[in-house]
């Protein structure tokens, strides 16, 4: 196993066009390629972005019918590069909709799949409002992958608001947690950068987190800034806005000293659940007559 590997994190601004959306995204990927990349990761919902999220389940796209999957897969195996496909939406036997992340080798091979378990249903002031659970169905299990490089956690968007999941993740043996989105501006701006480094910092993981950016209509903004963290928390490369990729050398070495320095992995205790603390009775005072 590679000490040194490079990663890029692509960031793009999707639209229902679904041809062109792949089409920009495999563009800086082959750039990201030329660059030395040797696992490149692509925003959530990087093939097509609905203004409106109910739009998703117009779009009658199975895991083995779905063009971009193929396409991507053929993109991998042109690159001979592993992909990391931030998220499709894939429609299931019985009609309804996963989130669904995917992990290519360069043989454009599905080594894993992870469907995403948190969904935004928040309501963020100004009219500014998202249900995705109107339209996609949850996940019910953490996803753990084996790379050339070391293990890969794969998560998605929301999923960042929710530790334990990147501390079980860690736990079962990741040294990378992929954190793909389509982040809205709105809680990027006050949440993005510090959940990313918060999650490497508790988990000793470097964290993975391309990202969408740019006005999707209709008042739906993503945020940008890609990001690549180290376990210590520092970041190694910000996108900024607009469209591009971020390039990092990933020095597994670093997995090691930040969890020898701070191993709070190895210090977890098991706790019994909160429970209401009943205030003391005052004791008796001696009456004096």
């Amino acid at each position: 196993m590679a000490d040194t590997f490079k990663v890029a994190c692509v960031q793009s601004s999707a639209t229902p066009d679904m041809d062109a959306s792949v089409a920009q995204c495999a563009d800086l990927a082959r750039k990201a390629r030329n660059d030395g990349a040797d696992l490149i990761c692509l925003p959530e919902y990087f093939a097509s972005l609905e203004v409106i999220d109910s739009l998703l389940i117009s779009q009658p796209f199975p895991e083995d019918q779905h063009r971009a999957l193929d396409q991507c897969r053929d993109l991998a195996r042109e690159l001979g590069a592993w992909l990391l496909l931030g998220s499709l939406a894939i429609r299931e036997a019985d009609g309804k909709v996963a989130n669904r992340s995917f992990l290519l080798n360069g043989a454009g091979e599905i080594t894993a799949r992870y469907d995403k378990i948190h969904l935004f249903d928040v309501d963020l002031g100004g009219g500014e409002s998202y249900r995705e659970s109107a339209t996609i169905r949850p996940g019910d299990r953490a996803v753990l992958a084996d790379t050339p490089w070391g293990r890969l956690g794969m998560t998605i968007c929301y999923d960042i608001r929710f530790p334990h999941l990147y501390h079980d993740l860690a736990q079962a043996g990741a040294d990378f947690l992929a954190s793909p989105a389509a982040f809205t501006r709105t809680t990027g701006q006050a949440h993005w950068e510090v959940l990313q480094r918060a999650r490497a910092i508790e988990t000793g993981c470097f964290v993975f987190a391309p990202s969408q950016y740019g006005d999707h209509g209709l008042g739906r903004e993503s945020h940008g800034h890609s990001l690549i963290v180290d376990p210590w928390g520092r970041v190694l490369a910000d996108a900024g806005e607009g469209p591009g990729f971020v390039l990092a050398e990933i020095d597994t070495t670093a997995i090691a000293e930040a969890r020898r320095k701070i191993p709070a992995l190895q210090h977890v205790r098991p706790l019994a659940k909160p429970e209401l603390s009943e205030p003391e009775e005052s004791p008796t005072k001696l009456q004096i007559a």
